[in-house]
């Protein structure tokens, strides 16, 4: 499930332009032209970003010499009607396909949202119900599904059902395939409320994409001030989305873990929210740290 490259790649995500490329007021392929500026190694793509076909996309990566890295999908599979249920397995579907066309190898998957009658039992059983039947597809396209530890995709009523870790885990453990394994992003596992770190260290095996980014408190904030009801923080004004590197993720251990585990997947940066110079120093300071921890420039 790993690269055959000796270190992981880092690529790039325009989470900064998100609402205008999925909208359409902006141009991926624009965008993609300024993703090759970054220093980069790779691009991820989000499917609602690509509205013109394939080849265009092809076109401009083959012009500005950059290559795919994964692909960024959100499927719903906790959706209370079963017909929903199969329109989301045959979107996963279309995902994969997608992957191949682009030549990726890794595809975000999601549990779905967290619906407010449903039960746990009823959320856990949905997603793996719906995972297993998309594995089954992924396997003859050679695509390996990787679940993120989510909080809210962008076109979402309601956070992600697998946003617990312990709901998280309890997925991850049910579903064991060579075609399946986690998208890691402590940023995320901060939002949901529980230690980045200590949760590495339980899914550390089963990585094989990362999400790098970086959240930071204003002045006088506490993690627990902001704690919700339900033990989130969630998408509080007071927990500011930054530089990676400049944040309350411990990027130090969490490259010592990867690297004592061999993975070598890729780290995508999702950041840029100040702008792409953000971004730019986003991807030096994980070649820095790539560097410290691989002995890779």
């Amino acid at each position: 499930m790993s690269q055959a490259n000796p270190f992981p790649r880092i690529s790039v995500f325009p989470k900064c332009y998100f609402d205008e490329l999925y909208g359409g007021s902006m141009d991926y392929l624009d965008w993609l032209r300024q993703a090759a500026t970054l220093g980069a190694e790779g691009v991820e793509h989000y499917d609602g970003f690509i509205k013109a076909g394939v080849e265009p996309v092809l076109r401009v990566l083959r012009e500005t010499g950059q290559v795919s890295s994964m692909l960024c999908f959100s499927p719903d599979f906790t959706h209370p009607d079963p017909d929903e249920r199969e329109r989301q397995i045959d979107r996963q579907r279309a995902a994969i396909d997608l992957c191949v066309s682009l030549g990726i190898r890794h595809c975000r998957t999601l549990s779905g949202q967290r619906y407010p009658d449903m039960t746990r039992q009823d959320g856990v059983e949905r997603t793996v119900a719906c995972i297993q039947r998309s594995l089954e597809y992924a396997e003859k396209r050679n695509v390996i599904l990787c679940m993120e530890n989510h909080y809210k995709d962008g076109t979402w009523q309601y956070p992600e059902f697998a946003q617990p870790e312990d709901i998280f885990l309890e997925i991850l453990g049910r579903i064991e395939s060579p075609f399946f394994g986690v998208q890691y992003d402590p940023s995320n596992a901060t939002v949901g409320g529980f230690d980045p770190v200590v949760f590495l260290e339980k899914i550390k095996t089963r990585v094989v994409t990362m999400h790098a980014s970086d959240r930071s408190l204003v002045p006088g904030a506490t993690l627990e001030e902001l704690r919700q009801s339900d033990g989130t923080i969630g998408y509080s004004a007071k927990l500011l989305h930054g530089e990676t590197g400049q944040g309350l993720n411990d990027y130090d251990a969490i490259f010592r873990i990867l690297h004592g585990v061999g993975f070598t997947g890729w780290i995508s940066v999702e950041d840029g929210m100040n702008g792409l110079d953000e971004l730019r120093r986003s991807v030096e300071f994980l070649k820095r740290k790539r560097a410290e921890y691989y002995g890779a420039k």
